[in-house]
């Protein structure tokens, strides 16, 4: 059975304030690493510091995308700007496969011929990585359950944080053994996290691109619940999407008795009842077919 939830969204002033203390943390924690990795010599604090930059770049477009959304629809954008924090999370998540397919390649290079690293620095600058990297999920973490675009920026600070955890524990095993092929082996670590998470997430926000059915709502329930109503008869050409990432729409042709017929107004408005009460689909649009006039051989969903 189809089913939705609703939940409490932050003001949108006290989300942006978080967005923008996140992205000035990032972008002083990527200054750092990528000091701190030349100085050291160690790859994978560089790599932390692409991976840090590549999430301060993901949330000014993630800020720039929330402003864009609030705009209200107009004639050039009838549906609304909502719908560009689903790109916004597309262009984060390609981003995101581009850098872990780009640290691989450095880190299997270092495999080959392993350099000098400066555990010391590694550690020290690891921590700071660690705590900004803590903070900045910390702060998106509330925000991404209602929002992909921000989870997208939420699994990028967590990946941060769990690999600056790695940046330590490689750091320290220089220090104690010297064992300096550790330093590019965490960095295809955290490479191949890295893209386990892009891959994983990326599949929701190209099928909200694509039209596709809503995951959460069952399509035959839809149907069911369409052609439960006593006068109609049957429904197809049937579209449902998501207009934005929490605004589903649908339209479709529902085929009426002609009982059903002679009462069209409290039909409609009682389908339309049924879908936001069931499916919270608020927007519908409904073509009715009289049952002696019905399109032969339609197809259930979209159109020939």
């Amino acid at each position: 059975m189809g089913h939705h939830h609703d939940h409490p969204h932050m003001d949108p002033d006290s989300g942006d304030r978080r967005v923008t203390i996140a992205i000035w943390a990032n972008g002083l924690l990527t200054v750092a690493q990528i000091v701190g990795g030349i100085l050291s010599g160690s790859l994978a604090l560089i790599a932390d510091a692409l991976h840090s930059f590549s999430d301060m770049a993901p949330l000014i477009i993630a800020f720039a995308a929330r402003k864009i959304a609030r705009r209200p629809a107009d004639e050039h954008m009838t549906f609304g700007y909502g719908r560009i924090e689903i790109v916004a999370a597309l262009i984060n998540y390609t981003t995101l496969i581009l850098v872990g397919f780009y640290l691989i390649y450095e880190g299997a290079m270092r495999m080959i011929e392993p350099p000098e690293v400066q555990g010391w620095m590694v550690v020290i600058i690891g921590a700071a990585a660690l705590a900004i990297d803590a903070l900045t999920a910390l702060l998106t973490w509330s925000m991404q359950k209602n929002s992909v675009n921000i989870r997208a920026l939420f699994l990028h600070n967590l990946s941060d944080a769990l690999a600056s955890f790695a940046v330590i524990v490689g750091g320290s095993l220089i220090l104690m053994y010297d064992l300096r092929w550790v330093d590019p082996a965490i960095t295809i670590g955290i490479a191949l996290y890295i893209l386990y998470l892009a891959f994983t997430e990326i599949g929701g926000p190209i099928r909200t691109l694509m039209l596709g059915f809503p995951p959460d709502i069952d399509g035959h329930s839809v149907i069911e619940t369409i052609c439960g109503i006593e006068e109609v008869q049957d429904v197809h050409h049937i579209h449902v999407w998501q207009m934005q990432e929490h605004a589903i729409a649908l339209d479709c042709h529902v085929v009426i008795t002609e009982k059903g017929w002679q009462q069209l107004e409290t039909n409609k408005a009682h389908i339309k009842e049924q879908l936001k009460a069931r499916f919270n689909i608020a927007h519908s649009s409904l073509e009715f077919e009289h049952v002696d006039y019905v399109h032969k051989d339609a197809n259930r969903y979209g159109h020939e």
